[in-house]
């Protein structure tokens, strides 16, 4: 019998850690196989709320708000480089020369979810590509409208939806929701309402968490 999970899966489109979480968690599910039926929802977390329009510059805003020197900026790059390469993704990460206000894109991202299953997923992913390996800017509407014509949403919605505040409120609604429930960093995992994995975690630890799951439910 086919047993149903719930993902939550918590994150920002700016946030590195959050492109292997999902590569990683996307290896486990495919490791897990057809045993598993799966309902994946990506929920709203800004890493930098309050980040002005054009964005800031990526090592001034790191050294800033981590103290991290140069040398230290750079180790994290290459693990983060080398973590994606193992999990097929592609940091071009000396590309990404500003970090910038990722909320409009968290507004497309609802809309996405309601449009069916798998367009956001599609979303996320395209999202997650444009600015970690061709350096695009995910505040831009031109960018998000192109983004989503290219997964099969319709472009005119999408610039509609950029173009009013359609889903403010249901994002802030769904990123405090998730601060009152203790996730104060990303990527955090959450499946059927209890279980949580934080961090950029290999596909061992899903596999593990997700067939225990599964046991569990068959039990």
């Amino acid at each position: 019998m086919t047993k149903t999970v719930k993902i939550d899966f918590v994150s920002d489109v700016s946030c590195p850690w959050c492109a292997v979480g999902l590569a990683s968690l996307q290896t486990a599910l495919e490791r897990v196989g057809p045993e598993l039926q799966v309902e994946l929802n990506f929920q709203p977390f800004e890493l930098n709320p309050q980040m002005v329009a054009g964005g800031e510059d990526t090592t001034e805003h790191l050294s800033r708000k981590y103290g991290s020197t140069p040398e230290q900026a750079a180790a994290t790059r290459e693990a983060i480089r080398a973590r994606g390469a193992e999990l097929g993704f592609v940091f071009n990460l000396d590309q990404r020369s500003r970090i910038y206000n990722t909320f409009d894109a968290h507004r497309l991202l609802h809309w996405a979810h309601l449009e069916g299953q798998g367009r956001q997923l599609a979303l996320k992913k395209a999202l997650l590509k444009a600015y970690f390996t061709d350096g695009e800017d995910p505040s831009n509407h031109t960018v998000l409208v192109r983004l989503a014509g290219e997964v099969g949403l319709d472009s005119e919605r999408a610039k509609a939806v950029l173009t009013s505040d359609a889903y403010a409120a249901d994002v802030r609604e769904q990123e405090q929701y998730y601060q009152q429930q203790g996730i104060h960093s990303v990527p955090a995992v959450v499946i059927n309402n209890s279980h949580l994995i934080s961090g950029g975690q290999p596909p061992e630890v899903f596999e593990k968490a997700l067939r225990q799951l599964a046991a569990q439910q068959g039990a």
